[in-house]
């Protein structure tokens, strides 16, 4: 197995969200469960999950550093994959399409990159006239796309034209934009419409927990745990289940809507263990803290251990064959390159010595990617006692946590058959 190294951190680039807000306080203590939800199916995680929005403490637009260092670090891999694209003649619009592009800069910047780097394949090839560019940024509905455009030029300038002016300036944006609500698991975009597909830390989210593991006569039932990290077999195999029925529909409706020589670059959370209970970095931000965490409130009285219990984090962080697997049963798709990536930390800490500036990070951390899901588990107010015990936990913990806490990405390269 290849793993590549970079001087950056790599972490989960989906912060969820939810588009539910609560219309009565709620008291502290167990709650009766009435206005809470337990998220199982696709239908209430698509209508659940998405990125932070706004420019808040927790919005994903404060919490997205590590994301940038480790898209940046992977330009290169990128790029190889961008010069295996076939450019159409200049008269054929070129159309770039982010999956999981979340609402924060990461999306526009690495839109641009991309961009320019097929501009100068046109310009070494003789070509006198460039292609018009499309780029849509698609997510699910519940994401702040309102956030995302108005980061987009020249909407984040001062001087604001018409999208002719735009386009037709140095200083501004090369492509024309627009959002697409709706689950990559589905359809997105017309037949043979789509260039290159860009889809970075969103595929290690499930479309569902699997139903099994939440019935409770069953053996697969995840009881007393919140993740698979360190659960039984049958827990952790029927997530890796599901997560290879979630990537074979991604790549169905993928093969449908690109166009022929069109390519693809993917990265997910990965792991290098091939045992799927040893989710590696994932298990240490999921499996420890957030876990004791948990845990903490069950003592406490303020919630029951049924409804901990009915809770599950839907991350699966795949081995190198358990991706492969797929793409190769799939058999639209030719595997340029398909790796595992060695990221950083996911924490970006300015006073490392500080014990407790850590335990926040790892708490703000890991309320990015889970807060919208736990808040409509147990309730803003409840979520609020939980991170704060993360935290505490993590600070007692900071020096272990700096050392420890590393993550794996699965980086793929694909080109349509």
């Amino acid at each position: 197995m290849k793993v590549s190294k970079f001087r950056g951190c790599g972490y989960f680039e989906k912060v969820k969200r939810s588009v539910v807000e609560e219309e009565e306080e709620e008291e502290m203590g167990p709650p009766s469960g009435e206005n809470n939800v337990v998220v199982s199916s696709n239908i209430k995680l698509e209508r659940l999950l998405s990125m932070k929005g706004g420019k808040g403490e927790t919005s994903y637009a404060n919490n997205s550093q590590a994301q940038a260092k480790h898209a940046r670090s992977m330009l290169h891999l990128l790029k190889e994959t961008l010069d295996g694209v076939h450019l159409n003649s200049p008269e054929i619009p070129f159309v770039v399409a982010d999956l999981g592009c979340s609402s924060g800069s990461n999306t526009i910047f690495i839109v641009n990159v991309i961009i320019q780097h097929i501009i100068k394949r046109y310009e070494a090839s003789g070509h006198s006239d460039l292609p018009e560019f499309s780029a849509f940024f698609a997510d699910l509905p519940s994401n702040d796309f309102n956030t995302l455009f108005q980061l987009l030029p020249p909407l984040a300038n001062q001087d604001v034209g018409s999208m002719e002016e735009c386009l037709a300036s140095t200083g501004h944006r090369s492509f024309f934009a627009a959002g697409v609500p709706g689950s990559f698991y589905r359809r997105l975009f017309p037949a043979k419409s789509i260039d290159v597909f860009y889809s970075a830390f969103s595929l290690h989210w499930l479309s569902q927990v699997p139903e099994i593991v939440l019935e409770k006569s069953s053996t697969t039932y995840n009881k007393g745990k919140i993740f698979i990290h360190g659960a039984n077999k049958s827990t952790a195999n029927a997530y890796r289940r599901q997560f290879q029925t979630d990537l074979a529909a991604f790549l169905k409706m993928r093969s449908k809507e690109m166009k022929k020589g069109g390519s693809m670059f993917i990265a997910l959370l990965g792991r290098t263990s091939e045992d799927p209970t040893d989710q590696g970095g994932a298990g240490l931000l999921f499996g420890t803290h957030f876990q004791d965490a948990w845990n903490d409130l069950v003592q406490e009285g303020l919630i029951t251990s049924e409804k901990r219990d009915d809770f599950n984090i839907p991350v699966y962080a795949p081995s190198l064959q358990d991706f492969k697997e797929v793409v190769e049963a799939n058999g639209s798709f030719s595997i340029k390159k398909l790796e595992v990536f060695q990221g950083g930390s996911p924490l970006v800490v300015n006073r490392p010595d500080d014990a407790a500036e850590v335990g926040r990070a790892l708490a703000n951390s890991c309320r990015s990617v889970s807060g919208v899901l736990v808040d409509a588990h147990i309730g803003d107010k409840l979520g609020d006692e939980l991170f704060l015990r993360v935290a505490n936990r993590a600070t007692n913990k900071a020096e272990e946590i700096l050392e420890n806490l590393q993550f794996f990405h699965i980086v793929a390269s694909l080109s349509l058959k």
